[in-house]
């Protein structure tokens, strides 16, 4: 029995679908009855599911926000994961942990690797990476999985974003000066349960354990981003916005985002076998779904 959590968002949602796609055994568990927030509620709902494996798609991930709210931006991605770690720790049972590009500052000018020093820019990487580095420090059978710029046809995301403000405004302004890969929530959710699958069918491998890189394949901007977005959507019919390049500099957020996130995956290959598609290949499905989902009338 697998136990996720965070089933609210676009990869928990991702992930249960697919589960039952799949018809793996899983309990899914979100706020309120699940809450980083409330530590007993981790306990209790982690005793009722009474699992084999963990998978943790729960976070706090509003980015701005975490700079005037710490608490619980450390609660949602240090002190929750870790309290989830522990009790998979007790039970001798593996623990697979989503975390972020943003525990990088940006600067290094190349894909980083899973052993870069990291060095967060704003309140929500560094929660994430004060989780991760407890996580690992537990000595649990923890795999951790980085990823960056998710998105899915369920939840708030930039590709949801853009479509609405596109059907609003007839020119966006979009930052072109940050660099990473998007990848689309049910294709890490495959990533994610096919490494689960593994662990159960084969068991726990000390050598499993770590962090890994876990992203689509190739890299692109924000703005290039919106510009397949658009592309996508233009396919079926719905009107592109001009779209105006611009800098970091001239959007100014209350946290300060890594200017080159990319993230190299080789690790997860070598040691999974598991390589995310290309950005641009899983963009139209989930555009399509998005359009669909949110037409007016």
């Amino acid at each position: 029995m697998i136990l996720i959590t965070g089933a609210s968002g676009q990869l928990g949602n991702a992930l249960t679908t697919l589960a039952r796609e799949r018809r793996v055994p899983f309990v899914a568990v979100s706020r309120p009855e699940f809450d980083f927030e409330n530590p007993a509620s981790i306990d209790a709902c982690f005793a009722a599911a009474a699992p084999s494996l963990v998978i943790n798609a729960a976070a706090y991930t509003a980015v701005d926000a975490a700079e005037s709210n710490p608490a619980p931006a450390s609660a949602g991605n240090h002190t929750g994961p870790l309290r989830l770690a522990e009790l998979c720790l007790a039970a001798d049972i593996p623990y697979l942990h989503v975390s972020t590009d943003y525990v990088f500052d940006g600067a290094k000018g190349a894909p980083y690797v899973e052993t870069d020093p990291t060095n967060p820019t704003g309140v929500y990487g560094a929660s994430k990476r004060d989780g991760e580095e407890a996580i690992m420090a537990l000595g649990a059978k923890a795999i951790i999985l980085r990823t960056a710029w998710v998105y899915a046809a369920h939840g708030k995301n930039f590709a949801r974003t853009m479509l609405g403000a596109g059907r609003r405004m007839p020119k966006l302004r979009v930052v072109a000066d940050q660099r990473g890969t998007p990848p689309a929530a049910p294709a890490l959710a495959r990533a994610m349960l096919d490494i689960a699958g593994r662990l159960q069918d084969s068991g726990w491998v000390s050598e499993y354990g770590g962090i890994y890189h876990a992203t689509g394949s190739g890299e692109t901007t924000w703005h290039g981003f919106a510009t397949a977005i658009f592309a996508a959507a233009a396919e079926l019919g719905q009107a592109a916005p001009e779209l105006e390049a611009i800098t970091t500099a001239d959007w100014p957020t209350p946290a300060r985002r890594p200017a080159d996130s990319r993230l190299d995956c080789t690790k997860l290959a070598e040691v999974f076998g598991l390589t995310l598609p290309q950005w641009q290949e899983s963009l139209p499905p989930i555009v399509a779904q998005l359009l669909r989902m949110d037409a007016p009338g």
